[in-house]
C-alpha cells in the first residue's frame, strides 16, 4: 500500500512544484493540489498529462484514483487572496 507523501514525492521528483498537498489514507485513492510553473498556459489535460508523466507506470499499477487540482502560482496565490 502506497501513502500520500510516497506519491508527493514521486511528483515532486518529476515535476517542477511550488507548492503540493496530496491527501488520502486508504493506499489507492488520493486527492491533490498541485501548484506549478509548468502550468502557466496550459489547459486543464495538459497539466494533467505532466502530472502523470511524473507519476509514470505508478497511475496504473499503484494509484486507483487520484483527483487533481492544478495551479499555476499566479492562478494559486490569486486563491489564497
Amino acid at each position: 500500500m502506497i501513502s500520500a507523501d510516497y506519491i508527493k514525492q514521486v511528483i515532486l521528483a518529476g515535476l517542477n512544484c511550488t507548492h503540493i498537498e496530496v491527501t488520502g489514507d486508504d493506499g489507492t485513492h488520493f486527492d491533490s493540489i498541485i501548484v506549478s510553473p509548468e502550468f502557466s498556459g496550459l489547459n486543464r489535460v495538459k497539466r494533467h498529462q505532466l502530472v502523470y508523466k511524473a507519476l509514470g507506470d505508478r497511475m496504473r499499477a499503484e494509484i486507483h484514483a487520484l483527483g487533481m487540482k492544478t495551479l499555476s502560482p499566479e492562478e494559486w496565490a490569486q486563491q489564497q487572496g
